[in-house]
């Protein structure tokens, strides 16, 4: 697998592609509301919950390490930076070996017979 395979993968499949566009609209609208409003509250929420599966991962690592507490700004925003795209590959792996495997099908079905394959 070389570097233009992964990058297909993380960005170029459409479902990666939509996925990263949901957690980039999530990650606009938490720094507009951080910004703008007095209390933003709860708004990194949603970006952290598009990356859950491997934020949770990390989070429990890094309160391994640096103990309990809440981590520092910059250390949330990197482990968004860095589990978003990984799970963008990982989805995007995941949608190609299915498209693949529907690929098979076709084709070994194709020379069943006559007709085979054929929608009427």
């Amino acid at each position: 697998m070389n570097a233009r395979t992964l990058a297909h993968l993380t960005f170029a499949n459409p479902a990666s592609a939509i996925y990263l566009g949901l957690v980039g609209v999530a990650a606009v609208v938490a720094a507009a509301v951080t910004l703008f409003a007095p209390d933003p509250g709860f708004v990194w929420v949603l970006p952290a919950l598009f990356a859950f599966p491997l934020m949770l991962v990390v989070a429990l690592v890094q309160a391994a390490v640096l103990g309990e507490g809440q981590p520092a700004t910059w250390l949330f925003l990197t482990e968004l930076v860095v589990c978003v795209p990984l799970q963008s590959l990982a989805l995007g792996t995941i949608v190609e070996a299915s498209r693949g495997r529907l690929r098979l099908r076709r084709r070994a079905g194709a020379g069943a017979g006559a007709g085979a394959g054929r929608a009427d």
